[in-house]
């Protein structure tokens, strides 16, 4: 992580940390470091609900026309929505004003790279060099050098029609919950199932610019559920704030995390010969039945560091096609260049519904191994690499583990948190271990514990 950019662009309570002054360096920063000096150079921005994003995105707008860029307003719509439509619109860049599954005091903002992917290291890097230099020598024209802004009301026709033309077959007669954690899904995504023949139940389609990912979403499933198990639903689908991933419920009620999606979306793609060398990319935090299920379906996995841009970065070099995170993250390169909760629901549909199988029939082959997590809000992430106490800890832990398990402890990329993950065969023992262990990070690193 660097100084501005965490591991899925910059983020902060808006107003307070992430500013508009901040917003407005960072559009004219980083769109003179993505445009070089082409005159002219387009970008397209897009924002979520949350009442700070028109805010934060007239900043960044005025920081890309202050270099002369010309800018296309999207409207509130989803981060994959932005990625795919700056290739849609050979755009240079395109910006999400978004703090995805955060809750509504914080706002981010990130960017993507005229292919659609987001930025590589070197890149960001270059933006936090012009952030951070003693004086703005950027340019500054005048008068006609100056672009104008324009607001494309159909952009996303473009983008429904690139979702739907990824969907193998229609979707007459399936019943399914969305909840689009009232934020930029709640009209996209009901109107594609919608189109596409399902049967749609709606929640979480009444943003208000502060109740984004409010007791809904991906990290709240529990509306999701009852209302699954109230309408009859085959499956229920849940995005976060700007659906760059999917979490869903099945029949049962039960949730249904990334791993397990990315097993049965992986099996169905084994059976008709579309996975991609025969593998799937995951994560640390990644349950370490997903590769022994794999495994049965003669799918090896690759594991990468946390973030869906690692995750991507592995996929492009070994040629792979599907990847993702528990945390619900489902890359398919095939259609997109990010985690895409609407498609991944839709094509996660497609498989129950060409099958013919419920979706707790489809996962029951994964065995999860225990594990167990926690979360603890710090004051310093970044003091979690250089405290010797914290690193004895883990460093004896791992050794009493052996290897019959694993323990990952990492600074979280987007918030200021210190996550936990151990994995074993032995439930009471983990959670020992991870109780101690967030013990001693909130009292070396002071502040407060959310297991």
């Amino acid at each position: 992580m660097g100084k501005y950019f965490g591991t899925d662009g910059v983020r902060g309570i808006a107003n307070l940390e992430l500013t508009p002054e901040l917003a407005f360096r960072l559009g004219r920063c980083g769109g003179h470091a993505l445009a070089g000096e082409a005159s002219g150079a387009t970008f397209v921005v897009g924002r979520d609900t949350r009442v700070s994003s028109p805010m934060l995105e007239a900043a960044v707008v005025a920081g890309l026309s202050s270099i002369g860029a010309s800018v296309i307003h999207l409207g509130v719509v989803t981060t994959p929505a932005v990625a795919y439509l700056t290739r849609h619109f050979g755009a240079r860049a395109g910006v999400m004003i978004s703090a995805s599954h955060n809750p509504a005091e914080d706002n981010g903002v990130k960017f993507f790279g005229a292919d659609g992917f987001k930025l590589p290291d070197g890149m960001e890097q270059a933006i936090e060099q012009l952030l951070d230099a003693p004086e703005d020598r950027l340019p500054r024209p005048v008068g006609g050098q100056l672009r104008a802004t324009s607001v494309d009301v159909q952009a996303t026709e473009a983008y429904l029609r690139h979702l739907k033309a990824a969907v193998p077959a229609r979707l007459d007669g399936a019943r399914v919950v969305l909840d689009c954690a009232n934020g930029g899904a709640h009209e996209l995504a009901p109107r594609v199932f919608r189109e596409l023949g399902a049967d749609v139940v709606a929640i979480g389609v009444a943003p208000n610019g502060l109740n984004i990912n409010d007791a809904c979403g991906s990290l709240h499933v529990e509306a999701l559920r009852r209302e699954v198990l109230r309408s009859g639903a085959q499956l229920g689908l849940s995005f976060d704030g700007d659906a760059d991933r999917l979490v869903a419920v099945d029949e049962l009620g039960a949730a249904v995390d990334g791993d397990e999606i990315l097993y049965v979306c992986a099996s169905a793609a084994t059976r008709e010969r579309r996975l991609a060398n025969d593998t799937i990319v995951t994560t640390v935090m990644s349950n370490a039945g997903l590769a022994q299920a794999a495994g049965k379906l003669g799918v090896a996995t690759k594991r990468t560091e946390v973030g869906d841009r690692h995750v991507i970065a592995e996929m492009r070099r070994g040629g792979y096609n599907l990847g993702g995170e528990p945390s619900g993250h489902i890359v398919w390169l095939d259609h997109a260049t990010t985690g895409d909760g609407i498609l991944s629901g839709l094509l996660l549909l497609d498989v129950v519904r060409r099958t013919g199988r419920r979706l707790s029939e489809l996962t029951r082959p994964f065995e999860r191994l225990p594990q167990v997590r926690a979360d603890v809000m710090v004051a310093d992430r970044n003091g979690l690499r250089s405290n010797p106490t914290i690193a004895a800890v883990v460093g004896r832990v791992e050794r009493e583990l052996g290897a019959a398990g694993r323990m990952v402890v990492r600074a979280s990329g987007t918030e200021p948190v210190v996550r936990i993950m151990a994995e074993g065969p032995e439930q009471p023992r983990l959670e020992a271990y991870v109780k101690e262990l967030a013990d001693v990070i909130a009292r070396e690193l002071s502040c407060s514990l959310n297991a």
